[in-house]
């Protein structure tokens, strides 16, 4: 059964950083892309970041390039999204995913994952 635990959300004032973790179980994660979505309140959920551990590709929202950045570690299964110069609109409960398949070039649609995590809130304050 496929797990995936995020940590390291909380509250942070605006320019601060966060790291987020998402720790994963239950398959063979180097063969598929991890994902970093997010949903802010009365917001659709959005595409973040993404990782390929076949290629090492990664891909970002237009909006974040910059400020934040996705990185793993294949033999522990964990992918990270460290945030930078976090503004109040970051705001959201942020979300790792797996990709349904394997591919070179991480997806950014999030109909391409199949499993995901409960969530962690980051809260940036002005």
């Amino acid at each position: 059964q496929v797990q995936l635990v995020e940590s390291g959300g909380g509250l942070v004032q605006a320019g601060g950083s966060l790291r987020l973790s998402c720790a994963a179980s239950g398959r063979t994660f180097s063969r598929y892309p991890m994902g970093w979505f997010r949903q802010a309140p009365g917001k659709e959920r959005e595409f973040v970041a993404a990782i390929s551990w076949s290629g090492g590709s990664t891909t970002y929202a237009d909006s974040l390039k910059g400020r934040f950045t996705i990185s793993g570690d294949s033999a522990k299964n964990t992918v990270y999204l460290q945030m930078n110069s976090l503004k109040p609109e970051d705001t959201a409960v942020y979300y790792c995913a797996v990709g349904a398949n394997s591919a070179t070039y991480p997806p950014i649609e999030q109909g391409r994952y199949d499993y995901w995590g409960q969530g962690t809130q980051v809260t940036v304050s002005s």
